[in-house]
C-alpha cells in the first residue's frame, strides 16, 4: 500500500466514523418535552446535589449548636455563606465553608471541599421532616456510635468521601478523575444533578435528529428507547423480561443498588455488570430469607420478586420524572392486580382501612436507615413469621405492627387463615441460614436453593458456596454453573471453582477470558494471574494479557480505596512484580490504617519474600492499630508458629479463639495447637463452637481425633461417621 493511498484510507475512516454521542445539559430538553420538564422540576432528581445558597439549604444556620458526645458543632452563616465549626480531621475544631447541599427529603446533608478536590459529605445531618414527625433538627447518622476523629466513619475519611461514595449518582456524565500519584480528585461533572440524560443518555445525537428531522431512526439517536411499553403492564401476561425491560431496569439500578463501580462509562443501554459489580444476598446485607438488612436500595431485592420475573420494571410502579408511585399509596397495586380481591378481608384479615390491610405494609415492609429515611423492601414477599420463629433475628412484617406479640402468634394466626403456612416466592431462608453457618445439613440445602424455582440471585448466593464443599458432584455442578445465562452466577460459579485444585479449573477459567460480562472476565482474570504464564500460544498469551490490562484498571479506578490497593497487591504479587505490590500494600495500609486484610496479605508477601522479621513488624503494627481484631492474632499465632515460640503461639491463637467465638477455623486452629499437650480442653474447645459449624469437616475430624486420643471410643465413632456423612453426601 503506498503512502498516499494510506493517508486518504485513515482520512476516510475519520470522516466516516461513528461520532460518539455527547451531553447537551437539561436546558435544551426544555423545548420539546416541557411536561417532562415540569414533572422533573422539584424532584429527588433535579435536587439531588445544589451549591449551597438561600434557597437550597433547609438547615437551621442560625448560629444553632450541636453536641455529638461532648463535640460541639456550631452552624454560622458568614455573609452569604453557610459555614460550620466541627471537628477536623485531627478532631480539633475548625471553620469550614458549606459548598453543596446533598438530598432534600427526609434529610438534607451538607458537602465541604479539601484542597485535593475530595469534597465530603458531614454525618451531622439536617432532618427535614416537620416538627410534629420529629423533624426540624440537627442529628448525627451515627447516634449509636461515638464516631471521632481517625475513626474509619469519621465524615473526613473515606465513607464519607462525595467523590467516590455518592458522586456517580447524584450528578450527570461525573467522571471521578482520580490521580494516583497526586492522590487528588479532579472530579467533573455535565450537570450538577440528575438530569435527563443521566437516565436517556447523552442527546447530541436526538438534537441533530430533531435538527434532520430524519424519523427513520427508531431510536431518536438515544442509546436506548424507554417508550417501548404501550399502556400498562397485564397481570395476566405470559411475557416475561425482555431484553428492552433489563435495560430499563439496569438504568435505575445503576444507582438505586448496593455495588462496586468498575469505571465511569456507564451509558443508558449498556449492561450493568459491564460497569458496576452488585452484591449477592451476603450476611450482614441481607437477612437469610432476603430482606432488606443493611442499606442495601433496591435493586438485589427486587430481582428476588415475581413482578421481576414478570417483566415489571420501575416505571410500572414510580413516575420515571416526578418519581413519585403513579398513584396514591395501595392504589398503585390496583393498578395491576384486583382491588376486589386484595381488599377483601378474606385476603388480608384484618380491618378494612388498618395497616395490616395494606399491600405496602404486608409485602413491602420498611426498614429505616439513615436515622429517619424509611425504605420499603421491593422483594414483594409473603409475610414469613415462621421464619421468624426458628431465627428470631429476622423480622417479619406482622411483628413490626404487633410488637406485643411472639412470632408464633403471627405464625400460628396465618396458618388458621389459610389453612397452611403460605411461603411464597421466596422460601430459601433456612436452607442459606444453613449454609450460613455450614450446618450438616448445609451441602443438602445447597442444591435444595440450586434445584428449586429460586430466584437468580438466590442460585448466584448459593453457587459461591460449591466449594465450601469439594466433591465430584459439586464439581460438575459449578461447571454446570459455569453455562448460565446469568452472569452472576457463573461470577459466583467461578469463585466456587477456585476451591478445586489447579489441573480441574485451569482450563475452564481460561474459557471465561471470553464471557461477554465484564465481571465475569475480571474473575476469571483475578485467579489466573496466581498461573504461572509458561509457555502457551501467541493468541492465547494476547487474550490473557488483555484480561489482565483489563482487571488492573478496574482496580486502579478506585485506587484510592483500601480494598483496591489490597487487591493490586495480590495481583502484581501473583504476576511478580514486587515492587508494585510493596508499594500497594503500604499505600492500603495508608489509606486505611484500620483495614485488617493489608497487615495480613503484607505479612504473608514478605514472608514468602524470606522477610521474617519485617513480616512480624506489620502484624504487630496491625495489632497497635486493630487491638482487638482476632484475625490479627490468629496471623501472629501462627508467626510464632512458624518459628517454634509455641508459648507465645498458643497465646496468640487463644485470643484469636476468644475474640471470634463464632469462629470455626480460629477455634480449631487453637484446639490443634493445644491438642497434643491437652486434648481434653481441645475437645472442650471443639464442643463449644461445634453445635454452630455442625457441617465443618475440619471441626467434627477434630473431634472424631481428639475423642480417640482420649479413649472415648464411643464419641470418636460418632464424630467418625458424621465426618463420612459429610465426605459422602449426596442430593436425594
Amino acid at each position: 500500500m503506498t503512502k498516499k493511498l494510506f493517508l486518504l484510507l485513515a482520512l476516510f475512516t475519520v470522516l466516516f466514523a461513528e461520532q460518539e454521542a455527547t451531553y447537551v445539559g437539561d436546558k435544551s430538553c426544555v423545548e420539546c418535552h416541557a411536561k417532562e420538564t415540569h414533572e422533573w422540576k422539584g424532584s429527588h432528581h433535579d435536587l439531588a446535589m445544589m451549591v449551597a445558597d438561600e434557597k437550597s439549604v433547609k438547615g437551621d444556620f442560625n448560629n444553632t449548636k450541636f453536641d455529638y458526645n461532648g463535640i460541639i458543632s456550631t452552624f454560622f452563616k458568614e455573609g452569604d455563606k453557610f459555614m460550620v465549626n466541627t471537628d477536623s480531621e485531627d478532631g480539633t475544631l475548625q471553620d469550614y465553608e458549606i459548598s453543596y447541599t446533598f438530598g432534600i427529603y427526609p434529610l438534607q446533608q451538607y458537602m465541604i471541599k479539601f484542597p485535593k478536590g475530595n469534597v465530603q459529605v458531614m454525618d451531622i445531618a439536617w432532618d427535614c421532616r416537620t416538627k410534629e414527625e420529629g423533624g426540624q433538627r440537627w442529628y448525627h447518622i451515627h447516634v449509636d456510635d461515638n464516631v471521632t476523629a481517625g475513626d474509619i466513619l469519621h465524615w473526613t475519611g473515606q465513607n464519607f468521601n462525595w467523590n467516590y461514595m455518592c458522586a456517580d449518582c447524584h450528578s450527570t456524565n461525573l467522571k471521578k478523575n482520580y490521580d494516583v500519584e497526586t492522590k487528588s480528585y479532579h472530579t467533573t461533572w455535565d450537570v450538577m444533578n440528575v438530569s435527563c440524560e443521566a437516565c436517556h443518555g447523552p442527546a447530541s445525537k436526538h438534537m441533530s435528529w430533531i435538527k434532520e428531522q430524519d424519523k427513520t431512526t427508531a431510536n431518536s439517536g438515544f442509546p436506548i428507547s424507554l417508550k417501548y411499553k404501550v399502556g400498562k403492564w397485564d397481570v395476566n401476561a405470559t411475557t416475561k423480561r425482555s431484553a428492552l425491560t433489563d435495560k430499563e431496569i439496569s438504568v435505575c439500578a445503576k444507582c438505586h443498588s448496593r455495588r462496586s463501580q468498575l469505571d465511569d462509562n456507564f451509558t443508558p443501554g449498556d449492561k450493568f455488570s459491564d460497569h458496576y459489580l452488585a452484591v449477592t444476598l451476603n450476611e450482614g446485607l441481607y437477612f437469610p430469607d432476603g430482606k432488606i438488612q443493611d442499606e442495601v436500595y433496591v435493586y438485589n431485592s427486587f430481582l428476588q420478586s415475581k413482578m421481576y420475573e414478570k417483566g415489571v420494571t420501575c416505571t410500572d410502579c414510580h413516575n420515571p420524572h416526578t418519581l413519585n408511585r403513579r398513584a396514591e399509596g395501595d392504589k398503585v397495586c390496583f393498578q395491576c392486580h384486583q382491588s376486589e380481591t386484595y381488599t377483601a378481608t378474606s385476603h388480608h384479615f384484618h380491618k378494612e382501612g388498618s395497616t395490616g390491610s395494606s399491600c405496602i405494609s404486608c409485602h413491602m415492609p420498611a426498614r429505616t436507615y439513615m436515622g429517619v429515611d424509611s425504605r420499603n423492601d421491593h422483594s414483594f414477599r409473603v409475610p414469613r413469621p415462621d421464619v421468624s420463629v426458628e431465627m428470631k433475628e429476622v423480622p417479619n412484617a406482622c411483628n413490626l405492627c404487633h410488637t406485643d406479640k411472639e412470632p408464633k402468634w403471627a405464625a400460628d394466626a396465618m396458618k388458621s387463615w389459610y389453612g397452611k403456612t403460605p411461603v411464597g416466592k421466596q422460601n430459601f431462608a433456612h436452607d442459606l441460614q444453613a449454609l450460613r453457618i455450614n450446618s450438616q445439613e448445609a451441602p443438602k440445602s445447597l442444591y435444595n436453593i440450586l434445584m428449586s424455582e429460586a430466584p437468580g440471585i438466590a442460585k448466584a448466593t448459593a453457587t459461591g458456596y460449591l466449594g465450601y464443599y469439594p466433591s465430584k458432584q459439586t464439581y460438575t455442578t459449578t461447571l454446570q454453573m459455569l453455562r448460565k445465562s446469568d452472569a452472576k452466577i457463573r461470577r459466583t460459579a467461578l469463585q466456587a471453582l477456585e476451591a478445586f485444585p489447579p489441573k480441574m479449573r485451569m482450563k475452564k477459567t481460561f474459557e471465561m477470558l471470553s464471557d461477554p460480562v465484564k465481571i465475569v472476565r475480571m474473575e476469571a482474570a483475578r485467579q489466573l494471574s496466581s498461573f504461572p504464564l509458561g509457555e502457551m500460544p501467541k493468541a492465547e498469551k494476547e487474550m490473557l494479557l488483555k484480561a489482565f490490562d483489563e482487571y488492573e484498571k478496574i482496580l486502579l479506578f478506585t485506587a484510592e480505596r483500601p480494598e483496591s490497593q489490597l487487591s493490586l497487591g495480590v495481583f502484581y504479587t501473583n504476576r511478580n512484580m514486587p515492587e508494585k505490590a510493596k508499594k500497594a500494600y503500604e499505600e492500603s495500609i495508608r489509606l486505611q490504617p484500620q483495614f485488617v486484610p493489608s497487615y495480613i496479605n503484607y505479612s504473608n508477601f514478605l514472608l514468602a519474600k524470606g522477610k521474617n522479621k519485617e513480616a512480624f513488624e506489620i502484624l504487630k503494627k496491625g495489632i497497635r492499630n486493630v487491638p482487638d481484631m482476632a484475625m490479627l492474632h490468629h496471623a501472629l499465632g501462627l508467626w510464632y508458629v512458624r518459628n517454634k515460640e509455641s508459648k507465645k503461639s498458643v497465646a496468640e491463637l487463644k485470643k484469636a479463639a476468644l475474640l471470634a467465638k463464632d469462629n470455626a477455623r480460629f477455634n480449631y486452629v487453637y484446639a490443634v495447637s493445644i491438642g497434643e499437650e491437652d486434648p481434653h480442653e481441645a475437645i472442650k474447645v471443639l464442643e463449644e463452637i461445634y453445635p454452630q459449624h455442625t457441617g465443618d469437616m475440619q471441626i467434627v475430624s477434630g473431634l472424631m481425633y481428639y475423642s480417640k486420643q482420649v479413649g472415648d471410643t464411643e464419641k470418636s465413632e460418632m464424630y467418625e461417621k458424621k465426618l463420612k456423612a459429610l465426605q459422602n453426601f449426596s442430593v436425594r
